[in-house]
């Protein structure tokens, strides 16, 4: 996380932001997705079902890869200055690549796409991120994310 001024912001525009650490994405929080959002597909919690799949083994639901974006973020993303709170705004666009087998392990790339000052001490941060797969040529998912940051 590194923290800017807000009337810097716009150096940032077009870079990189952070990395984050790597993150594993076991069965047991896979189970607990699927029990949560009562998605309990055999892809995602039956290993013995899932080996004849074309993944041959468990995968994350697309959703809980995207729903570790806000952990990955917290340690990469920017943070302004006298920030009060933040908050997740949306998406414009969301793709999933490539599922995420259990066991694996993942990471956020943040790119600051554009920032915006709303209302005054209200501002729309725009984020480009690409969530990595350890070990893998392709990604988890690409997505355009929008933040908003209140100082």
């Amino acid at each position: 996380m590194k923290v800017v001024a807000p009337e810097s912001i716009s150096d940032h525009i077009g870079k990189e932001v952070g990395v984050s650490d790597w993150l594993t994405i076991d069965q047991e929080r896979i189970n607990e997705f699927a029990d949560v959002t009562e998605d309990h597909q055999f892809i995602h919690v039956d290993p013995e079902a899932a080996k004849a799949s074309p993944f041959g083994t468990t995968v994350a639901h697309g959703f809980l890869t995207l729903s570790m974006l806000s952990k990955l973020a917290s340690q990469s993303v920017i943070v302004l200055e006298g920030i009060k709170m933040g908050v997740n705004y949306g998406f414009d666009k969301v793709r999933f690549v490539t599922p995420v087998k259990s066991g694996k392990r993942i990471r956020g790339r943040f790119t600051l796409m554009s920032a915006k000052q709303k209302l005054p001490g209200q501002w729309s941060l725009k984020y480009g991120v690409k969530v990595e797969i350890e070990g893998e040529e392709k990604l988890a998912l690409a997505a355009e994310w929008l933040t908003m940051q209140f100082v």
